[in-house]
């Protein structure tokens, strides 16, 4: 009965032990660390896809945005996934995916990419085409 109860609980204790490692995620760390997601992620119900990929230390997580929306823009702000200054250029990106990038403070800003090509224009001027990806790509100058 001893032994029956003793390999009772060596099995639910390695069990346990299993479940541990399985549920136990890299943890982000740096510039990651402040990210809202860290996994391709899926948002919105609308009529639109925009496909929106942010880059920043060598790693990148996909945005599929479902939205009624009009501007790229307009689909990322709907969502928080981007923040920052309003200005007579459109919107100056500081934050993406909960990321900083301040030209003021280290010298990196959120460049914006029509596939592989940079735009010439602000993201709240760029009217979704859901034939391309566009990037937001944390750059120093």
């Amino acid at each position: 009965m001893k032994k029956s109860l003793n390999m009772v609980v060596s099995i639910f204790l390695i069990l346990m032990c299993l479940l541990g490692l399985a549920s136990c995620k890299e943890k982000a760390t740096g510039l990651w660390a402040n990210a809202m997601y860290t996994e391709d992620t899926e948002l919105g119900s609308g009529a639109k896809t925009a496909v929106v990929e942010i880059e920043a230390e060598g790693k990148a997580v996909k945005f599929t945005i479902k939205t009624d929306k009009k501007t790229v823009g307009e689909a990322l702000l709907e969502h928080d996934l981007i923040g920052g200054d309003m200005g007579d250029f459109g919107i100056y990106i500081k934050t993406a995916n909960g990321m900083l990038a301040d030209y003021d403070v280290d010298q990196t800003y959120w460049a914006v990419y029509i596939g592989d090509e940079k735009s010439m224009t602000g993201v709240d001027s760029i009217e979704i085409d859901e034939s391309v990806t566009y990037r937001l790509v944390r750059e120093t100058m």
